[in-house]
């Protein structure tokens, strides 16, 4: 099931998608957070309406944490000469910057001039859990989507706070709509791709991740005690701007899309203010 967020009035309401371009809004009173927390026995669908008439909305809005992983791909620590790291490398983003598909993605020019992408695998939580094991990690799981952690290159390595440059407002682009676990059968063997005004930047497989998604999960569990609706960044792999020779980062008007094999095409613009 592909089930979404869209734009209603001052709130959100929940559809599940009907092929490639229709929804069905759900007779569901609340929002995803509410859904993943306690879903309903029966999926009641009201009626049919096209996927471009509605404004969609991150497929999470409130969560509890958002938990990023730092270094996670072999082929991105490659470029980026780094040294794998002997545990996840985890770090924070803040809630404020979630925006969905078709949302901006806006810097002021006067904090930042190097802003760049990273198409990563997001993870959606989708119980109350705490030190669980790696077998126990799937059953945690709500669904998959896609995740920009666009960040600030200058902010991020001039002082090392990894937090802030990648936790502006609107630096963390999810979306389009989440695919339940149950439609995913390896989230290790899924291409991920982004591509920034028509040219493929990006293009790997998340079978490149050092720490697979059931071990981050037992890992961050027995640090944090994770909640639905909790979002996991999973990490990203190699061709990000910032390693390229020259380094290429997003600029005003830029259409910038994170594209995930069995999930979608998260596509936002850039503004520069």
């Amino acid at each position: 099931m592909k089930i979404l967020q869209y734009c209603l009035g001052t709130g959100v309401a929940l559809a599940v998608c009907e092929g490639d371009d229709g929804i069905a809004p759900l007779e569901f009173d609340g929002d995803m957070l509410d859904f993943i927390t306690a879903p309903p026995s029966n999926i009641i669908k009201r009626g049919s309406m096209r996927l471009d008439a509605v404004r969609l909305a991150p497929p999470v809005s409130r969560p509890s944490k958002i938990m990023a992983l730092g270094l996670n791909y072999a082929d991105h620590i490659r470029e980026s000469k780094g040294q794998t790291p002997k545990s996840p490398l985890v770090f924070a983003k803040y809630s404020t910057s979630l925006i969905g598909q078709n949302d901006l993605i806006e810097w002021d020019r006067a904090l930042t001039s190097k802003v760049d992408f990273e198409a990563e695998l997001a993870v959606i939580v989708g119980k109350k859990v705490s030190n669980c094991s790696e077998d126990e990690a799937a059953s945690a799981i709500f669904g998959y989507t896609c995740a920009n952690d666009v960040s600030a290159r200058d902010l991020q390595f001039g002082d090392g706070q990894w937090t802030r440059g990648k936790s502006l407002d609107t630096f963390c682009p999810l979306g389009p709509w989440i695919v339940t676990a149950d439609e995913i059968e390896d989230p290790q063997a899924l291409g991920i791709k982004c591509i920034l005004n028509g040219k493929v930047m990006q293009n790997s497989s998340t079978r490149e991740m050092i720490f697979k998604v059931p071990y981050l999960i037992s890992f961050l569990s027995r640090n944090f005690t994770l909640l639905p609706g909790d979002i996991i960044l999973t990490g990203t792999p190699h061709g990000v701007g910032a390693f390229r020779n020259p380094p290429v980062y997003m600029a005003d008007g830029d259409e910038v899309v994170v594209e995930i094999e069995k999930i979608g095409s998260l596509k936002n613009r850039c503004r520069v203010i």
